[in-house]
């Protein structure tokens, strides 16, 4: 699957009930460039994946909204539930075991927990 680029006005329609994996990037980023070739391998690898890139100098409100202080930064979502954000630009074999680890997580035990952090549990 192709990446998609992500913006504020689409942000709802993409997340919504799907498993997304967000790049946030800029053109004038090394390591984001660097990056870019992994992300895409893997985007054709996982088809019932989202994968889609924020450029945060186009979407600076949307890469506030995540607190996004550096890039490149991934970002996992599930079922409208963030389960990972972190900057770097992890090796091909590392981004591969990330999405395996958030494919693997049970996604009704990451909502109750959510659900009772909000409940001041």
């Amino acid at each position: 699957m192709a990446t998609v680029e992500l913006t504020a006005e689409n942000f709802d329609e993409v997340v919504a009930d799907n498993f997304v994996v967000i790049d946030f990037w800029a053109d004038w980023c090394g390591p984001c460039r660097q990056f870019a070739p992994v992300f895409e391998s893997s985007s054709e690898t996982h088809e019932d994946i989202v994968f889609a890139k924020v450029d945060t100098e186009a979407q600076p409100r949307l890469a506030g909204a995540f607190q996004v202080q550096s890039i490149p930064t991934l970002a996992i979502i599930r079922g409208g539930v963030l389960v990972f954000q972190q900057a770097g630009a992890p090796p091909q074999h590392a981004f591969e075991d990330l999405i395996r680890q958030a494919r693997d997580l049970d996604m009704d035990q990451v909502r109750a927990q959510a659900q009772a952090q909000a409940d001041g549990s």
